[in-house]
C-alpha cells in the first residue's frame, strides 16, 4: 500500500536532520532494511515487536515488517504559492503526499542561525500555513466560478458543492486550514479531486534541546496552544540527540544510550508510528515457516479488501479468513495450538479486519 508522508519545515529547523535519523532507523525495527527510491525519499519500516514475538514463536525464514513512505520535501521560501523559489515543486511534492509532518524550530541556539533572526515556531508555522491557504484558496476560488453557474441552473450537486466552496474560502480567507471544517464523507466526495494541501491530516514535530525533550518548553506549549483546534498530533523530538543515537553501532549501545538518558525508545520510532496513525493505517500478519509478515491496510478494510493488499486474485477469488487473535497465538504458542484451543476465527466478507489480527486466506480463481 503506497501511502506516504511529507515532512516540511523552514530551513535550519531539523527537518533534514530527522529524516536522515529515520534513514538509519532499521535499527530500532530488528535490523530491517531501509531503502532509499529518490535522494530525498524513503521506505521507513515500522517497529513493531508484535512481529518479532510471531517471529520467535515461528522461526520463520525470513520476517518482513511493514513500511511507511517518508518523503524530504524542501525549497519553500515565502511566495512559494506563486511560484517564488522552488514553490511550485515544493507545493507539487506536498499534493502527492497523503499526509503532513511539520518540523517546527523550538530549541534556542546562537550558533544554528534561524532564517528569520529569530526563534519563533509559532511565527514559522504561519509562514508556511499561509503559502498552503493561499494555493488552497487559489484552488477554491477556480472551481467555485465553474459551478456557480450551474448552481444558479438548478444542479442539486453543483448547489451542494457551492456551499460548501463557499464556507471553504471563507475559513481559508480568515487563516485557517481547510481541515479545521468539519466534513462529511459524503460531502468530501465533491471536493477530493481538488487535492487541497491544507485538507491532509497533519502531525507537528517540535524539535527542542535535550532539556526539554521530556517537558517540553515554552515554544512547545505555545505550538500545543495554537494547534488545539486542528485536531493534530504534537510530537517533541530532539533531532541532535536523535542523530547521536543513530550513529551507534549496534541495537544493544543505542539501547543503553536510551537507558542512560531515561527514554524507553528512540524519538524516530514514535514518529514512525505517529506517521502511521497519521494514514490512519494499521497491522495484520500472516505467519508460516516461508516468512512471518507484517501487512498495512487502512482502517475499517473489511477481510477481501485485506486480502488484495497481499495479491488482487485473493480479493477476487476470496472465500474466507481463518482469524487468530494474536494474544491468543502468542499464549499458545502456535496455529495448531489455537486451532486445537477453538482460537482460531472462520470469517466471510464482512468480517472487518482489528489491528493485529494473524491471518489466513482461502480463495479459489
Amino acid at each position: 500500500m503506497s501511502l506516504k508522508c511529507g515532512i516540511v519545515g523552514l530551513p535550519n529547523v531539523g527537518k533534514s536532520t530527522l529524516f536522515n535519523c529515520l534513514s538509519n532507523a532499521k535499527a530500532q525495527a530488528a535490523n530491517f532494511p531501509f531503502c532509499t527510491i529518490e535522494p530525498n525519499v524513503g521506505v521507513i519500516t515500522v517497529p513493531d515487536e508484535r512481529l518479532n514475538k510471531l517471529a520467535e514463536l515461528v522461526h520463520p525464514e525470513r520476517i518482513l515488517p511493514t513500511t511507511v513512505e517518508i518523503v524530504d520535501i524542501a525549497g519553500l521560501v515565502k511566495g512559494a504559492s506563486k511560484g517564488e523559489g522552488l514553490g511550485n515543486k515544493f507545493l507539487g511534492n506536498i499534493r502527492e503526499c497523503d499526509a503532513i509532518i511539520h518540523v517546527l524550530r523550538c530549541f534556542d541556539d546562537p550558533n544554528v542561525v534561524h532564517v528569520d533572526g529569530s526563534v519563533n515556531p509559532v511565527r514559522d508555522k504561519e509562514v508556511i500555513d499561509m503559502e498552503l491557504q493561499l494555493k488552497d484558496l487559489e484552488s477554491v476560488e477556480a472551481r467555485l466560478k465553474k459551478v456557480v453557474n450551474q448552481a444558479k441552473a438548478g444542479d442539486k450537486d453543483a448547489k451542494k458543492i457551492t456551499e460548501l466552496l463557499t464556507e471553504m474560502k471563507a475559513t481559508l480567507e480568515r487563516g485557517e486550514s481547510a481541515r479545521t471544517m468539519k466534513i462529511s464523507p459524503e460531502d468530501f466526495k465533491y471536493i477530493a479531486d481538488l487535492q487541497l494541501l491544507t485538507i491532509k491530516p497533519i502531525l507537528y514535530v517540535c524539535n527542542v534541546d535535550e532539556a526539554s525533550v521530556k517537558t517540553g518548553n515554552t515554544h512547545t506549549q505555545a505550538v500545543m496552544d495554537l494547534v488545539k483546534n486542528e485536531q493534530a498530533e504534537v510530537l517533541i523530538i530532539t533531532a541532535a540527540m536523535e542523530a547521536e543515537i543513530a550513529a551507534l553501532e549496534n541495537y544493544e549501545d543505542r539501547k543503553a544510550f536510551l537507558s542512560e538518558i531515561g527514554l524507553d525508545e528512540p524519538g524516530v520510532n514514535k514518529l514512525i508510528h505517529a506517521a502511521y496513525r497519521l494514514l490512519n493505517l494499521q497491522t495484520y500478519f500472516t505467519a508460516g515457516v516461508k516468512e512471518v509478515r507484517a501487512w498495512t491496510i487502512e482502517k475499517g478494510m473489511t477481510a477481501p479488501q485485506a486480502a488484495g493488499v497481499i495479491h488482487s486474485d485473493f480479493e477476487k477469488g476470496f472465500i474466507k479468513a481463518e482469524v487468530i487473535k494474536l494474544h491468543d497465538f502468542v499464549e499458545l504458542g502456535s496455529e495448531a495450538a489455537c486451532r486445537e484451543a477453538g482460537k482460531l476465527g472462520i470469517e466471510g466478507k464482512e468480517y472487518i479486519v482489528q489491528d493485529g489480527d494473524v491471518m489466513h486466506f482461502r480463495f479459489n480463481v
